[in-house]
């Protein structure tokens, strides 16, 4: 079986790519053959992946581009669709890139699928299309309501997937994790950041009064829930997934501190971003009741493993810093 993955030298397509892989070598049986189709912006690093690996082949390509897209998946059996513009911030100061890559990306590799007749089509999304989410979390069923540009244009793909399914019948399933975290992940999001920041003696940037709620899911947990989606879930289904770990930004901050051993004094409180939703909270019943998903990783050992990680491997990040705007 010939897989296509998109966006995978990123943080969570290259994690699911070696899961895939080394899941195929300890087991001893046959793995897909996995392509990846990853155009190397500011965020992709060929370091995430083992380019010896002879089950693997690296693309350098744009998902927009119509003649590459179709050559690949005119060669494959299935895709997992990664690729996608997601710093929010970003997406804020210019959303010109986030349209184009996760509206016009998606589309264009949908018509492939559906001209080549691909056998299933797994668009990975985010808990953000939801909208602030006050109390309670949100299910699949609950209506669209995202509030910032990167969101919108998500929210825009999920709709423009599901929409090839319910029109022309591909087989599309659609996951929305929460927030992700683990080794691997580029420094301008906010646990990479700070442990960055504080391993470099550096002070680290709160945002307003720090009490803006997410969920966290550890890289892994999310990748064995997206191919279980792949493997087992439903043609048009939409699937939350969660890591049940809920934490204001405050209190996040609080573990990253304690990990790196530094204090109070090193956070410097920062206007708030435009637009910043309170809260973010879903529902993963569906994923646990129906393909039986349960998360692995305790998040207190996962945040260490994390912190070590980072602090073993600056030959990884520091080129990487240096990608960030001061």
């Amino acid at each position: 079986m010939k897989l296509l993955v998109t966006g995978a030298a990123g943080f969570i397509g290259s994690a699911y790519v070696r899961m895939l892989l080394a899941a195929g070598t300890s087991r001893g049986d046959d793995v897909p053959r996995v392509t990846v189709l990853d155009n190397l912006t500011y965020a992709g690093s060929l370091d995430n992946l083992d380019l010896a690996d002879p089950r693997l082949t690296f693309v350098r390509g744009d998902i927009c581009d119509a003649r590459v897209v179709d050559r690949l998946v005119g060669s494959a059996d299935q895709i997992v669709h990664f690729a996608a513009e997601s710093h929010v911030d970003r997406s804020i100061d210019s959303a010109e890139a986030f349209v184009r890559t996760n509206v016009t990306g998606t589309q264009t590799l949908l018509d492939a699928a559906l001209r080549h007749g691909v056998d299933r089509f797994v668009h990975v999304s985010t808990d953000e299309v939801y909208g602030s989410v006050e109390s309670g979390s949100s299910s699949e069923h609950d209506a669209l309501d995202p509030n910032s540009p990167y969101a919108a244009s998500k929210a825009a793909s999920d709709l423009l997937a599901l929409s090839y399914h319910r029109t022309h019948g591909l087989d599309v399933r659609v996951t929305r994790c929460c927030n992700n975290y683990g080794p691997r992940q580029f420094p301008e999001k906010i646990i990479p950041l700070f442990l960055t920041r504080l391993l470099d003696g550096g002070d680290v940037p709160l945002y307003g009064d720090g009490l803006n709620r997410r969920d966290w899911l550890h890289v892994e947990d999310h990748c064995r829930a997206v191919d279980l989606v792949r493997t087992a879930g439903a043609p048009g289904r939409v699937y939350n997934i969660s890591g049940g770990i809920e934490l204001s930004n405050r209190e996040l901050t609080e573990h990253l501190l304690d990990a790196c051993g530094a204090d109070w004094g090193r956070v410097r409180y920062v206007p708030d971003r435009k637009g910043h939703d309170r809260r973010y909270s879903v529902d993963d019943s569906r994923v646990r009741t129906e393909l039986g998903y349960r998360p692995r990783h305790d998040f207190t050992s996962g945040l260490d493993a994390t912190f070590a990680w980072y602090r073993d491997n600056r030959e990884w990040w520091e080129p990487l810093k240096r990608r960030l705007p001061a």
